[in-house]
């Protein structure tokens, strides 16, 4: 059983920057690969990024490429989103997930799941 707990959300204007943390506790981290999503108010949660278990892998939707940049540090059981030039747009709630396989942007492949973190982005 694997525990995900998110922090560092919070309010910033549009191009301003946010780093997302993501502690893991409670299973074999190292093997498992880690995905950021999201969610809006109204809107079904949606795929941002993922990493594979040892970093060298990564996959991001196209409306955060060049800005937001997911890794993950196995050493200490933790997984980052870098978010650069905000937009109001990714104002959602952002969810850390973890797959004991490769899992790219397919939410159902995720076993665990963390409580989320608000980010909002103003104009």
């Amino acid at each position: 059983q694997v525990q995900l707990v998110e922090s560092g959300g919070g309010l910033v204007q549009a191009g301003g920057s946010l780093r997302l943390s993501c502690a893991a506790s409670g299973g074999t981290f190292t093997t498992y690969a880690m995905g950021w999503f999201r969610q809006a108010p109204g809107k079904d949660r949606e795929f941002v990024t993922c990493i594979n278990s040892s970093g060298g892998v990564t996959k991001y939707v196209d409306s955060v490429k060049g800005r937001f940049t997911i890794s993950r540090d196995n050493a200490k059981n933790m997984v980052y989103l870098q978010m650069n030039s905000l937009k109001p747009e990714d104002t959602a709630v952002y969810y850390c997930a973890a797959a004991p396989r490769w899992a790219g942007d397919n939410r159902y492949a995720y076993d665990y799941w963390g409580q989320g973190t608000q980010v909002t982005v103003v104009a």
